[in-house]
């Protein structure tokens, strides 16, 4: 039986709801369909606002060859395959679901038959195309952006959901209280169906849904209709916290958890490249440096190989000496300021690039400090009334104990070390 969510998919521009800027009477997007000259395009967009939805009434209003593929299990040689198909005939379209998470290379690959017409790109996201798709490719495509469906919209779903209920099923649904199914929605259309669908499974003979059976019934099934939701937050946050107390198990546990889940690559090495200052920091500077070669590489290469650059550096964050210090430096030094506001630059510190600014002591008494046996002299560099104030303070690790007794050589007159 097919779910809610695809037996209410709508067929034409006329069953489609929302996005009315786009595919209303007289809007732009409507106005290409009709005529049958569309461009290549990318749809962007939050999930369930009729992105895939959009494509295929496209692909049918067009009569035309439709291919999909998805880039969370799709490379280039699907893609080489496509438009090998499309080049038989005169036109085709493909629609690439999360387009986002294509890789650099993959998203190559599309550049010659997009600019030939071999085929019309549709492209899905939700992120922004200007950061996520490579720019030869983002200027052949008009870019169409979708919005989170009002609440009239989604009002105009549930009505349909319990008309298909009656004809369909058999089954009279009363929706007596509509602001727990809003609130789940948040716009998505696909959410909110996939909720009244596990509401009603499990109703019984009692079919009147209220605010409270809705949310006692998704707190339970959450797992079930939204992967990106409290779960998705749960499970990064697990993941982060394994690599923060040094389990690489439970490390990459987590992450084969998003991967299987199809989270996107790139969030996953994100978090990591964040985790590798914030939670590593001075104890292993070169955590920075692998964390971002990964982010870079899990960018050109995408699923499925990048799963193993991921699992390497999750390992390598996880087993390397942990230090918060300068996560705890640069909190501390914004804290100060709010207190004490934009104190004024020493003198000895400010440029004097004109006359009158050497005149009044702009740079008098600065001391250069190659100048001087290993290329340190102690002076004064914050403002006045913090002199001697400490905003770093080491870690207790191997490479911060060397720092430790560097700052205690060089600083023993100035700071607390």
């Amino acid at each position: 039986m097919k779910p809610l969510a695809a037996s209410l998919r709508p067929n034409s521009l006329d069953e489609y709801i929302g996005q009315a800027h786009l595919v209303g009477e007289g809007a732009i997007l409507r106005n290409a369909i009709e005529s049958g000259n569309i461009p290549s395009m990318i749809l962007w967009g939050p999930p369930g606002v009729g992105k895939t939805t959009l494509a295929n009434i496209i692909a049918n209003k067009l009569l035309c060859p439709f291919y999909s593929l998805s880039a969370i299990n799709s490379g280039v040689k699907d893609v080489r395959e496509v438009i090998e198909k499309a080049k038989q005939g005169d036109r085709a379209i493909l629609f690439i679901d999360e387009i986002h998470r294509f890789s650099k290379n993959q998203q190559d690959s599309l550049l010659g038959a997009v600019e030939q017409g071999i085929i019309t790109l549709i492209g899905a996201t939700t992120e922004n195309p200007s950061f996520e798709v490579i720019t030869p490719l983002l200027s052949r495509c008009q870019v169409f952006i979708l919005k989170s469906l009002e609440k009239e919209d989604l009002l105009n779903l549930i009505n349909k959901a319990v008309e298909y209920y009656k004809e369909k099923e058999d089954k009279i649904i009363e929706i007596k209280e509509l602001e727990s199914l809003m609130r789940i929605s948040g716009g998505d259309a696909r959410k909110l169906l996939n909720a009244i669908e596990i509401v009603v499974s499990q109703l019984g003979n009692d079919n009147i849904i209220t605010n409270d059976n809705v949310s006692l019934i998704i707190q339970q099934n959450l797992t079930s209709y939204d992967k990106k939701g409290e779960v998705h937050y749960d499970i990064i946050s697990a993941f982060i916290k394994s690599m923060r107390g040094s389990d690489p198990n439970a490390a990459v546990y987590w992450l084969a958890r998003m991967i299987f889940s199809g989270e996107d690559a790139l969030f996953i090495a994100r978090r990591m490249l964040i985790l590798a200052s914030e939670d590593i920091g001075m104890a292993n500077p070169n955590a920075l440096l692998i964390a971002n070669a990964c982010f870079e590489a899990v960018n050109k290469i995408g699923y499925p190989e990048c799963r193993i650059i991921l699992s390497q550096t999750a390992v390598y964050l996880a087993t390397s000496p942990k230090s918060n210090s300068t996560y705890m430096a640069i909190d501390t030094a914004l804290d100060l300021i709010k207190k004490t506001g934009d104190l004024p630059v020493p003198l000895h510190l400010r440029n004097a690039p004109t006359t009158l600014m050497k005149e009044i002591g702009y740079g008098d008494n600065y001391k250069y400090a190659h100048s001087y046996d290993n290329n340190f002299v102690p002076m004064q560099f914050l403002p006045d009334g913090l002199k001697g104030t400490k905003l770093y303070e080491t870690g207790n690790n191997p490479k911060e104990n060397e720092i430790h007794k560097h700052l205690i050589q060089m600083w023993k007159d100035y700071y607390n070390y």
